[in-house]
């Protein structure tokens, strides 16, 4: 038996594809801590987590042995779980977080640690300086904005959040008019910047004028086994598997130690040459879309953790596909 707790939305991907995978008669457990039956009752059991974290730890661990779990699958949170992993294999409990050890989740949380190591090491990456206070960021900005356009993002955080393109000569109040955008005047955004003496630690970097590469991928203690390159391509979304931007996004995996259903992001320069961007130890909210190409992630996942034959992938070339959404009926709570 597998249990998935509480990921993104794609969990409801993750359980389907696990299903179509794994031998008739496997049970699978997924949970979280919404009310969220469109996700959960795809799976065998459904159950609800707790919202304080360390009761969580407990009744997972607890709830897990009462149910004959063998492998549990951290979601949003695999870093908190990482740091238990002792009370899980006490427990008799594979655990998989996304990582191979705490130190991947340090490393690559922090994007300043990241990019320090990924340039460390020789991976190709986003060069960053690192911001605490607006004399800081001035100093980052005028050195890069000398060549070329400048963006900036928190040093943690997920889906994009603070990320924004410094545009000269743009309107202040565009940022506000059409915050989805992500365009702002650097002038607006240090007036604003500068109004708290402590701010959280920033990246200030040179933006990426080429297209991202999203690339998922099941890891096992850092060695890839299966994996799938997207991009965005107006609308549509395509996939790649040989590409310079896949390479560079598998070394990355190998080399931080990532182990689960993970998704490491890059981004071209005005070359087309690929640059690290960040790895996020978790499934992405488009893993579902992969399935269009023959390999079934989450199936080759849940498979080889439980010791069955991984299902058959059949590459398929020239696939493009567009997220819709649709509406499913769930019970009443």
């Amino acid at each position: 038996m597998i249990w998935f707790l509480e990921g993104q939305a794609s969990q409801r991907d993750v359980i389907i594809g696990a299903r179509d995978a794994l031998p008739a008669g496997t049970r699978i457990v997924a949970s979280h801590r919404r009310d969220r039956p469109e996700i959960t009752g795809e799976a065998d059991l459904a159950l609800q987590e707790p919202e304080d974290r360390e009761e969580r730890l407990a009744w997972v661990i607890e709830t897990a042995r009462a149910h004959s779990v063998k492998v549990v699958v951290a979601g949003r949170i695999g870093g908190s779980y990482e740091a238990h992993r002792g009370d899980f294999e006490a427990a008799g409990l594979a655990l998989v977080t996304g990582g191979s050890s705490a130190r991947t989740f340090e490393l690559v949380d922090d994007k300043s640690l990241f990019t320090a190591e990924a340039e460390r090491v020789g991976l190709a990456c986003v060069p960053a300086i690192t911001v605490t206070n607006a004399q800081e960021l001035t100093r980052a900005y005028e050195s890069l904005a000398a060549l070329g356009e400048v963006c900036i993002k928190p040093t943690v955080g997920i889906y994009g959040q603070g990320f924004w393109r410094f545009q000269d000569g743009i309107d202040p109040f565009r940022c506000f008019a059409n915050p989805d955008a992500r365009e702002v005047d650097f002038a607006a955004y240090l007036q604003l910047y500068q109004t708290q003496a402590d701010r959280p630690a920033m990246l200030v970097m040179p933006y990426m004028a080429g297209p991202e590469c999203s690339v998922d991928m099941v890891c096992e203690a850092g060695r890839v086994v299966g994996f799938v390159g997207r991009r965005k391509q107006g609308v549509h979304q395509t996939f790649e598997r040989d590409s310079a931007a896949v390479r560079l996004a598998l070394r990355a995996a190998e080399h931080f130690g990532c182990d689960g259903i993970v998704n490491v992001q890059t981004r071209d320069d005005a070359e087309g040459v690929p640059h690290l961007l960040e790895i996020n130890p978790r499934y992405s909210g488009g893993i579902g879309y992969t399935r269009a190409t023959g390999i079934n992630l989450p199936g080759i996942f849940a498979t080889r953790r439980l010791g069955y034959a991984e299902p058959v992938s059949a590459w398929i070339d020239g696939v493009r596909v567009k997220p819709i959404t649709v509406a499913v009926t769930v019970p009443a709570s």
